[in-house]
């Protein structure tokens, strides 16, 4: 069990006064490994990833236990949580755009991880950051420190966003649709430096994606989600083998190359497995 970064168990997550939970008892544990979580819009796989962050204010979240390396994050005060947000767990958010802080460059916000948990110069910090927007592929690096958000393109404020999550050397990622933004090159650069960081420091890596093909070749496991449930979870290469009829949906609903040219199927949302998941 030494190898268990994270161990959660039967996790809800309801916002405000919503007539039912938008994850429901979901269960899984997070080793030195790389997590895909697949679903639909809506299924609650990015509910699920803001709750571990605790970063749903108006949501109530409840576990048995959510625990990280000993420590029950649900237990923990928002000041306790502060020193591990970033730190010792971090989140790749999905759009920079409303990620980044519009009124403070970009560098400013970057180094800022470095010393609010390190004890760390300024100039070490802007030359650590540096160094990390070289990594994830960002020309020119310290034209790009000075700008503000609105001034970088989409693509590369989500690079600035996945260097600014790994700066700080976390023991477990959260990425949302890391690579959405990215062109393939700079795509495969940043699967690059994360399955790095999972093979050669041993950090737990969960993939929140819509992209199949991503999950299948990148990732360790994959576990399916619909209507705020874990219907699945197997192996990534075992993903065509799916035996869950909502899993099965999804691989078909994807278009192939040089596969036929007729409609794509459509998921039977009032087959019994769907009425039983969503009562």
């Amino acid at each position: 069990m030494s190898d268990i970064l994270l161990d959660v168990q039967n996790l809800s997550v309801r916002y405000g006064n919503a007539g039912s939970d938008a994850v429901r008892r979901v269960s899984f544990t997070l080793g030195r490994e790389r997590l895909g979580i697949v679903g639909e819009s809506g299924s609650g796989k990015s509910t699920m990833g803001r709750a571990l962050m605790r970063l749903l204010p108006d949501a109530r979240i409840g576990a048995d236990r959510m625990d990280f390396l000993g420590t029950d994050l649900l237990k923990l005060s928002e000041a306790e949580m502060l020193k591990i947000r970033g730190r010792q767990i971090s989140m790749i958010l999905q759009d920079p755009q409303y990620s980044l802080n519009p009124i403070h460059r970009v560098g400013d916000q970057i180094a800022e991880t470095l010393l609010r948990h390190f004890k760390i110069s300024k100039r070490e910090a802007r030359e650590k950051s540096l160094d990390m927007l070289e990594a994830v592929k960002i020309r020119e690096p310290e034209r790009v420190y000075s700008l503000y958000p609105h001034e970088v393109s989409g693509g590369m404020g989500q690079r600035i966003m996945i260097a600014m999550m790994l700066l700080a050397d976390p023991r477990i990622v959260i990425a949302d649709e890391p690579t959405s933004a990215l062109d393939v090159t700079v795509r495969l650069s940043v699967l690059k430096i994360l399955e790095d960081l999972v093979r050669e420091r041993g950090i737990g890596l969960i993939i929140i994606s819509h992209d199949l093909n991503l999950v299948r070749n990148f990732c360790d496991r994959v576990m399916v989600m619909f209507a705020g449930r874990v219907v699945e979870t197997l192996a990534a290469r075992d993903l065509d083998n799916a035996s869950h009829p909502y899993t099965r949906g999804l691989m078909a609903a994807q278009p192939r190359i040089g596969g036929p040219r007729t409609p794509l199927p459509v998921l039977d949302r009032s087959a019994p497995w769907s009425r039983e998941i969503q009562s």
